[in-house]
């Protein structure tokens, strides 16, 4: 059940569009639009942009949900939200609230994205705070999801546990793991290694009042260390929010510099250009999966409705993957899959 009534179902959410954020992102509108018509063109999934028709122009062909604000990426997130009601991200969670769109994406404002997706979907029962998912590759597997990665900044441990509940759900709606292994992030494998909030939630983690593999669908692995991250051993990392974005933005920045470190040293003379003609139709495949336009992504865990939150910077193609994944996750229920992990996860 949702906050406005009956869910509408897999079916359903399947003909319904996904509400795209026209406006959002620091390459609105000319490739948010483009990116929404390549899903709808050739991957056939409904879309409809939202946001001023004459800051829009020109839709490709794409239904248009006029409003008459736009959110700033600048803004201050919750008062944005509250001041400017026909903003583009609050009537695009606004639709999916409605039940005239199975979910929404944005690249604006993540802050006011959130609020927007909070304040308008509202939060499922139970759920202390949503939490942002995001995936971080892993060759030859399925990604692992990293939670928090920057909605909370400071966190208690029965949040820590309950964003494992949502992200152990969450790599079960969108990439099929079944009984997921969840690690903690610390400073060393030992229990006794971390802070008193990360000491504190791996021994609920640890213990029945952490669910555990019987009661919510995820095996605890206990600590994991920052170079455990890539790859992950386990399938979900929990972390609270100023870790897991400071860890992300680390992440991207150290992959970023080894990759324009090796394409400078390609061409540098005959050899390194030789090399390179042998090396890189072996290395490109391989830095694709590495790259965030590829991933689709973060996904706010804890709303009543299903919201991607998208890189400021993304392009035509990472636009056109978040909205696979929105309308992948929304038609696999995901919603529905958090709700129920945090519910049978709580003793009352």
């Amino acid at each position: 059940m949702s906050r406005r009534g009956e869910r509408p179902s897999p079916e359903t959410l399947a003909k319904l569009p996904v509400a795209v954020d026209a406006m959002g992102g620091d390459k609105a509108p000319g490739d948010i639009v483009e990116g929404a018509r390549r899903a709808a063109e050739q991957h056939g999934v409904a879309v409809v942009l939202v946001g001023p028709p004459e800051q829009v122009g020109d839709t490709q062909g794409l239904e248009l949900v006029a409003c008459s604000e736009v959110i700033g990426m600048d803004e201050d997130p919750a008062g944005g939200v509250r001041r400017k009601k026909d903003s583009s991200l609050v009537r695009a969670a606004e639709l999916v609230r409605d039940g005239k769109a199975s979910a929404m994406v944005s690249a604006g404002n993540t802050g006011a994205t959130m609020a927007a997706g909070l304040l308008r979907m509202g939060r499922l029962p139970g759920v202390v705070r949503p939490c942002i998912a995001t995936p971080l590759p892993r060759l030859g597997r399925t990604p692992a999801v990293l939670v928090d990665a920057g909605a909370n900044a400071e966190c208690t441990a029965a949040m820590l546990v309950q964003f494992a509940q949502m992200g152990a759900a969450y790599v079960c709606a969108r990439f099929g793991t079944e009984s997921p292994s969840v690690g903690l992030l610390s400073i060393g494998e030992e229990p006794t290694k971390g802070t008193p909030l990360v000491k504190e939630t791996h021994g609920l983690l640890a213990g029945s009042a952490g669910g555990g593999a019987g009661s919510v669908g995820f095996e605890f692995v206990g600590n994991l260390e920052g170079r455990d991250l890539l790859p992950s051993p386990a399938d979900v990392i929990v972390t609270d929010g100023f870790t897991g974005n400071v860890t992300l933005k680390t992440l991207e920045g150290s992959l970023r510099f080894l990759f324009d470190t090796m394409l400078g040293v390609f061409g540098t003379d005959d050899a390194t250009r030789e090399a390179s003609h042998v090396l890189l139709p072996h290395l490109l495949p391989l830095a694709a999966q590495f790259e965030p336009e590829n991933t689709g992504g973060a996904m706010l865990l804890g709303i009543d409705g299903v919201c991607v939150i998208s890189h400021g910077s993304s392009n035509a193609t990472a636009m056109m993957n978040a909205v696979l994944v929105a309308h992948e996750c929304a038609t696999r229920g995901l919603a529905d899959q958090v709700a129920a992990a945090v519910r049978s996860a709580d003793p009352a």
